[in-house]
């Protein structure tokens, strides 16, 4: 059945529907990683977004049972230039076609995804619906519909209640699930007992909770949301001077704004497996999920020391207070998808435990 991909500027592109038979909204993001669709797809912090992939040929290896980083596909809807049909892989359980289906989440092949991300880079990510009706009249809906960073996309994500992994080891970190990925935690419960808090939880609960460090997740939408202010935020505020912690990704945002710096939109942000990073001398290729940044300057009047830098447009991806232990990223060192290059960072952050 024939679709339609249709930006807030009233561009339209034309391709095949496949997933799930429905309309939907939300803003249009590009990820330019190689493989990892999977992966890419049940990270929540995809909430509220339609994905589109920069690799022309997506499926071919199928879906498994084992690379979800979440119980669900997260992204609004998915944009592709080629999907598979006969997937080759001794995992494979679902097609591409079957994995969005099945999880309620429409798609679109046969798009000219060069021509649409070019669009993107150039103009900046914006509101956009993948829709089978005329497209000329969808895009009025499309511009009255509320932007997603509007919502509280946290809330929709984060957990319901607070869950214990006991692992027996010496120190129990206390998590802020902000949307956070499986393979994060597989990696905290490598080196901690964890403790996965929804991402409201009271600064009080948490003492009550007795960790020895905080974690700060991933997570959608605008950091500096009023109800993430009013939370997460206020809680760290709280807490910030009683324990060490590390914040990956959404969890960098907000420890910058928990110190008083600020937080502003980039233009398309980014999405991919191969984003240089510089740190301590050595440049590192990471993973990246992210459309938001932290103003370098106002970091620094915060106390909070640039340590981590893209090469690509010299962003902020990282920092370190210069008191507190307290560090972030705004990469993924968990990968999955991307390379494991900084997965370091987890075990100098069971360091910094031990040593305080």
């Amino acid at each position: 059945m024939k679709g339609f991909l249709v930006l807030e500027d009233g561009t339209i592109f034309e391709g095949e529907a496949f997933g799930a038979s429905r309309e939907v909204l939300g803003e249009v993001v590009f990820a330019t990683g190689m493989t990892g669709y999977q992966e890419s797809l049940t990270d929540p912090s995809y909430c509220g977004q339609i994905l589109v992939s920069s690799y022309p040929l997506i499926g071919n290896y199928g879906v498994n049972s084992q690379d979800d980083q979440s119980s669900k596909v997260q992204a609004w809807g998915y944009v592709v230039k080629e999907r598979c049909e006969s997937p080759s892989h001794r995992l494979c359980k679902r097609t591409i076609h079957q994995f969005l289906k099945d999880d309620d989440v429409p798609g679109l092949s046969g798009v000219d995804t060069r021509a649409l991300i070019m669009h993107l880079r150039n103009h900046g990510t914006m509101k956009g619906g993948i829709t089978a009706e005329d497209p000329s009249e969808f895009v009025e809906r499309v511009r009255a519909f509320e932007h997603p960073e509007n919502t509280n996309l946290v809330a929709e994500v984060s957990a319901k209640k607070i869950v214990r992994f006991n692992e027996g080891k010496g120190k129990t970190v206390a998590v802020f699930d902000c949307g956070v990925k499986r393979n994060i935690i597989l990696e905290l419960r490598e080196r901690f007992n964890v403790i996965q808090m929804p991402f409201d939880t009271p600064a009080e609960t948490v003492r009550d909770l007795g960790p020895d460090g905080l974690f700060v997740t991933n997570g959608p939408g605008n950091p500096a949301h009023p109800d993430i202010l009013s939370s997460t935020v206020a809680a760290l505020s709280k807490l910030k001077d009683e324990l060490p912690i590390m914040g990956i990704c959404l969890g960098n945002q907000l420890l910058a704004l928990t110190f008083g710096a600020r937080t502003y939109k980039l233009k398309f942000g980014h999405r991919g497996i191969n984003q240089p990073v510089k740190f301590e001398d050595r440049v590192y290729i990471t993973s990246q999920n992210h459309g938001f940044a932290v103003d370098p300057e106002s970091a620094e009047d915060a106390g909070l020391e640039v340590c981590f830098t893209n090469l690509n447009d010299g962003t902020v991806e990282g920092m370190r207070h210069n008191e507190l232990p307290v560090f972030s990223v705004q990469f993924h060192p968990e990968a999955h998808p991307g390379p494991q290059d900084t997965e370091f960072l987890f075990d100098r952050f069971k360091k910094m435990l031990e040593e305080t």
